[in-house]
């Protein structure tokens, strides 16, 4: 959460406003800043950030909300787990 000079809260409005026109302007496809989020974090994390820096950029005390919430497993990152299941299950 962000907060103003005198404490009162920000709203996210105008920040969201001026990402599309950004987004808009350069002919990119719109995404939810919270969206971006996730896939900037588990960029990160795919590309060897340690965990503990992940969270110091997500703004996290706790390295598990980060992992939890933020680094998303893609296709590519399960196909280890697959093909484990398959020699497992093609051995019977």
């Amino acid at each position: 959460m962000l907060a103003k000079e005198l404490g009162a809260a920000l709203n996210g409005r105008p920040l969201r406003v001026r990402a599309y026109k950004i987004m808009d302007a350069n002919g990119l496809r719109r995404v939810r800043l919270y969206d971006a989020r996730a896939s900037c974090l588990t960029y990160l994390a795919d590309n060897g950030v340690p965990d503990h820096l992940l969270a110091m950029w997500a703004g996290h005390t706790n390295v598990k909300t980060t992992k939890k919430w933020y680094v998303k497993p893609d296709v590519a990152d399960l196909l280890p787990a697959a093909k484990a299941w398959g020699g497992l299950a093609g051995g019977v």
